[in-house]
């Protein structure tokens, strides 16, 4: 199968969106909801067999260029040509396989964990189109096509994450995923505004008038930025604006966290295969852009270190097992743009890989561990689970083992080992973030060493909170306080109460089937990727220059053995914390931990402070601004000068009397005036 028929892999999930859109309620009816579950999880498989085909049948490697895929034209605007053209190289097809395989795994699971919501068509018809407009933000070959993807997955992550919409908290939430991201979006468009008008004005012709297709704007802005160091920085840092939007990066990172609202299905895929990569794709198709300006690279550095360090140290306080792995996104999103901003792209994108498999993993068995809980998010009321649980808990293992990137060094390592390995690698060796005095990059890698060893803490925390110790602190529980979401007319049928004599279940073939899946590629994808050189030269295949493997052993750091002390030192830590259930002494009692807390009445932490401080302190400003600039000054002139022009006008009126005399009075008045300026002009002049 040719690169031509990559418009199939578009085609199936629109096709299944519309099918459940238009058709999904009367399939459930006459069929039920296996039949309509097989509808909603088929498109995305035949996208990923027909994604598969396509990668094995285009050679890779530093010697492949990318094939363009022109349907037909979209806009066509004087000297401005946007066609209908996707892209099939190395970053599109990977982003492919990651978006339709691990997205089918959770589609699957979602037919099972959704099973009694009365909205079961509604969520899948979101779920499709949410795959088909990450395929078009990936798969698009100009920037406004990825724009259209841009803006798709913003609104289906409003409409997931809102999904129970009834909820006033899931309402909040959807509407902060959306607001927050019309700022990075903000960042994006100015950006692409910019190349636009950079480009029109360059001596480079573009005699087809495609100014924004890659394969001749990446070429034209290599040679126009190269005497304008300026010029790069400026679209640069705009288009890390829109990264750092969709990536959650600080200060950005705020609506990732409550896109928890959402079911457990929409967190994984938000999570693991759609909207949080598509920061790191834009900085990795961009990539000329930020290589031309050390400045801005320095900038993700820094930022891409500190979100990574501040998102590890909330996710310590937090209590709910998905608000744990959300800020352990927000975590290993750092690490990504750590690599970006290094120039090792080629390693954001292989942990984007890696990351997608046992981010979803422990997404999926979380879900798992919430259904069997009677849909008890605490982690406090867990215990024990691995004794009713097995398959969950197995899996989720690998996962945990995969994320603290545990491994020995030229033996063997779990996903997350490699690719971690090779971002901190670059970071320590590469002095791409460099700028004055300042090597940001090796600052970045000593950095993320450390929350490495914060990360084996956090997940170990988490896996003996929820699999080991007794079941004594839910065993006499009087009900559950919180719930994913309220009987609110949704179908929350299955709902039961945690009491004595509840006994967890582990999940149906259609739930723990992903789990062994992703466990699978969680344990040895990373090995297999490593070793098969798909990553070695990453950017980029269309005669542009080629990035190198960045050495992940700088040869004056033993990197190898300090990342396994930090994986495998975190997780002792964690165990002998841990490893019995909730700390009795008061230096670990969860209840301390308010620090790295949101709000919890008058109690201050971090995260919530930066959100008042945002949300609350951004809508103060607004009502500021409101009040005095647009009340006081902008209506003061309209309406000022509205009632000098009536002034004006009463006073000219008390003089139209109708009286022919006071008429001829005035003309001559004026008559006199003006005889005498004309005389005073003239003797001016005699002076």
């Amino acid at each position: 199968m040719t690169y031509e028929s990559i418009w199939l892999v578009l085609l199936f999930p629109i096709a299944g969106f519309l099918i459940q859109a238009l058709l999904g309620s009367r399939i459930e009816k006459m069929f039920g909801r296996r039949v309509l579950g097989a509808i909603a999880v088929l498109p995305i498989v035949l996208s990923f067999v027909v994604g598969l085909m396509i990668t094995l049948t285009t050679k890779g490697g530093p010697e492949s260029s990318a094939s363009i895929a022109t349907i037909g034209n979209w806009i066509d605007v004087a000297n401005l040509r946007i066609p209908f053209e996707f892209i099939v190289d190395p970053l599109s097809m990977t982003m492919v396989l990651i978006i339709t395989g691990v997205g089918a795994l959770i589609h699957l699971y979602a037919t099972g964990y959704m099973a009694e919501d009365k909205d079961y068509a509604r969520f899948f018809t979101y779920m499709n189109l949410f795959i088909f407009s990450m395929l078009v933000l990936v798969l698009g070959a100009n920037l406004l096509l990825l724009f259209v993807g841009w803006e798709g997955v913003g609104l289906c992550s409003y409409l997931l994450i809102g999904f129970w919409y009834k909820d006033l908290a899931n309402a909040k939430a959807a509407n902060k995923a959306f607001i927050v991201n019309r700022i990075g979006d903000w960042g994006l468009t100015l950006g692409i505004l910019l190349i636009i008008a950079l480009l029109m004005k360059t001596p480079v012709k573009f005699a087809d008038g495609r100014y924004l297709s890659y394969d001749t704007m990446l070429p034209a802005l290599q040679a126009v930025l190269k005497g304008n160091p300026g010029m790069a920085t400026a679209i640069a840092l705009l288009l890390f604006v829109g990264a750092a939007g969709k990536s959650a990066q600080f200060p950005l990172y705020l609506w990732l966290p409550d896109a928890m609202a959402g079911p457990t299905p929409v967190s994984a895929l938000i999570h693991a295969a759609t909207m949080v990569t598509s920061g790191v794709v834009l900085l990795n198709r961009m990539h000329l852009v930020f290589e031309m300006s050390p400045l801005a690279s320095s900038v993700i550095c820094v930022i891409g270190a500190f979100t990574a360090l501040f998102a590890a140290l909330v996710a310590f306080g937090q209590t709910d097992i998905k608000k744990v792995l959300a800020y352990s996104t927000v975590s290993q999103l750092g690490f990504m743009f750590i690599a970006c901003g290094a120039g090792a792209y080629w390693a954001g994108m292989f942990h984007v890989t890696t990351h997608a498999f046992f981010k979803a993993l422990l997404f999926l068995g979380a879900g798992a561990v919430i259904h069997a809980m009677a849909h008890n998010q605490d982690m406090r009321n867990y215990g024990n689970l691995r004794k009713y649980l097995p398959i969950t808990f197995w899996t989720m293992i690998a996962g945990t083992l995969a994320i603290c990137a545990v491994g020995i060094p030229g033996v063997f390592g779990f996903a997350g080992f490699y690719s971690k390995e090779a971002i901190l690698g670059g970071a320590l060796a590469n002095t791409h973030a460099q700028f004055q005095d300042y090597q940001f990059g090796q600052i970045a890698g000593w950095v993320g060493l450390g929350v490495a060893a914060l990360t084996s803490i956090y997940m170990t925390r988490l896996t003996c909170l929820t699999f080991l110790g007794t079941e004594e602190r839910w065993r006499n529980i009087p009900a559950t306080e919180h719930h994913e979401h309220e009987d609110d007319g949704h179908g929350d049928d299955h709902h039961h109460v945690l009491d004595a004599n509840h006994t967890p279940k582990e999940v149906s073939p259609s739930m723990w089937f992903p789990l062994v899946v992703l466990a699978i590629l969680s344990v040895g994808g990373g090995f297999v990727l490593a070793n098969n050189g798909a990553f070695e030269h990453w950017l980029y295949p269309n005669d542009l220059p080629i990035l190198g493997k960045v050495s992940t052993e700088p040869s004056n750091i033993p990197l190898a053995m300090y990342s396994t002390i930090a994986a495998v030192g975190g997780i002792l830590v964690g165990l002998a914390f841990y490893i019995k259930g909730l700390p009795k002494n008061q230096g670990m009692d969860e209840t301390k931990w308010v620090l790295f807390r949101r709000w919890e009445r008058d109690q201050f932490g971090y995260d919530n402070a930066m959100m008042t401080a945002s949300v609350q302190g951004g809508g103060d400003i607004a009502n500021a601004l409101w009040k005095w600039f647009d009340e006081l000054i902008v209506d003061g002139i309209v309406e000022g000068t509205g009632k000098v022009s009536g002034g004006i006008g009463i006073l000219i009126r008390r003089w139209q009397t109708g009286y022919i005399r006071l008429y001829a009075l005035m003309m001559l008045l004026g008559f006199v005036c003006f005889i005498g300026y004309f005389a005073f002009i003239i003797n001016q002049g005699g002076r």
